[in-house]
């Protein structure tokens, strides 16, 4: 493997980085700067829906920067409210607020629990929260994630967060009991960091129902397992049921930084002029990239492509390594699979660059695949060919 050099010496040390530096992509390929080839089964973890250098996103793109980048919203945007109104339309929902990341997002939907608390009287206003979750790397989105190794030497955290375990509606009613309190229930519904950990359709029934019998938010994280990654523009939808609050990011803008809350009547109006804001979010860039994104979804049938491709996936996966000693459990649904080992095995992500394809590991022993949605059938099982070898190897 023709690595780069070392990283400058001038960029803070945050990341444990392969030496790896990408040219340029075309389609669910990319190219290092030393020439190496790689199929991306990540996309920039969950973020290049449409693979690389799409011929309808690219002249698109290219026609909005030739017009005007950035405006401040000090004034309209119109593809902001063409945006808002497809993912209003999409998700059942009634308005949404566009920031640049997920973690913006997700700090939007904290404080929208909050002030839907202060509003109703309550002065500590708590929302509950999960083990295993990942939300974000700000104080307050940290203190909502369910990672210790992350929080640690960040203290004090926020308050106001009571954690339960998944798919244990009992859990949640022991926790909450009695406590008038509680004005939220904030999860993703499908933990991307925490390892591609799923809730249960019924366990989504259950807290949908909860929330609206004890008058709470009910808010879905979508920011990775959302825009078409599972075979549905988002992954809650699979339960039949509609957040209050949902949070969306990654994958909305092909690559281009963007963030949305996506709010339903009970929250949509609880911000007013100067209760949030930001200087970069629904610039026209990331508009222009949003709204071209779910055009250029839908006329290319990328949600069934996503739900094909990745039962054809994982039935790979299962049939090549699912009776293997020390796989657990290959699981998630569309295009957004993990592989749960007996250990850890971060070691993969370097053999798997090295053999040219680009996967991650989280939680420390699941192998993870988020490729674009582009993907097809053929270049699944290139992935299988190359991996498979490897999870063999690093087992034995």
């Amino acid at each position: 493997m023709a690595f780069i050099e070392a990283a400058s010496p001038h960029t803070m040390n945050t990341y444990g980085r392969l030496p790896i530096a990408l040219s340029h992509g075309q389609g669910v390929r990319v190219w290092d700067v030393n020439g190496k080839e790689y199929l991306d089964a990540l996309a920039g973890i969950a973020v290049n829906t449409l693979g690389h250098n799409h011929p309808k996103l690219v002249p698109a793109l290219q026609d909005q920067i030739a017009k005007i980048i950035h405006s401040c919203n000090y004034y309209h945007v119109p593809n902001q409210e063409k945006l808002a109104a497809k993912l209003v339309e999409l998700s059942g929902l009634t308005n949404a607020f566009f920031c640049c990341t997920g973690l913006e997002a997700n700090e939007a939907a904290i404080k929208l629990a909050r002030k839907f608390g202060h509003d109703k009287g309550i002065e500590r206003p708590q929302i509950v929260v999960y083990e295993n979750a990942f939300h974000g790397r700000s104080i307050a989105t940290l203190s909502a994630t369910g990672n210790e190794k992350v929080q640690k030497g960040f203290g004090p955290l926020v308050e106001g967060f009571i954690r339960v375990p998944m798919n244990d509606i009992a859990a949640l009613k022991a926790a909450t009991e009695g406590n008038k309190d509680v004005v939220a229930v904030f999860f993703e519904t499908i933990q991307g960091e925490g390892g591609i950990n799923q809730m249960r359709i019924d366990y989504l029934q259950e807290v949908r129902a909860l929330c609206d019998n004890r008058d709470w938010l009910l808010m879905i994280d979508e920011v990775q397992c959302g825009m078409g990654r599972t075979g549905k523009w988002f992954a809650h939808q699979w339960a039949g049921i509609k957040p209050d609050v949902m949070p969306l990011a990654k994958g909305l803008g092909s690559g281009v930084p963007i963030g949305a809350v996506v709010a339903g009547p009970k929250a949509a109006n609880i911000f007013q002029p100067g209760n949030h804001g930001t200087t970069f979010g629904g610039n026209p860039l990331a508009m222009r990239a949003g709204v071209e994104t779910i055009r250029i979804m839908e006329e290319d049938g990328l949600l069934e492509n996503a739900a094909r491709v990745g039962t054809h996936l994982k039935g790979a996966l299962a049939r090549e390594l699912g009776g293997l000693k020390g796989v657990k459990e290959i699981r998630g649904q569309g295009l957004m699979i993990g592989m749960e080992l007996d250990r850890p095995c971060g070691v993969l992500t370097t053999q798997a660059a090295e053999a040219g394809l680009l996967i991650s590991v989280t939680a420390d022993n699941v192998v993870r695949l988020l490729p674009p949605l582009i993907m097809t059938e053929a270049q699944a099982d290139e992935l299988v060919a190359i991996l498979a070898p490897l999870v063999k190897n690093f087992l034995q």
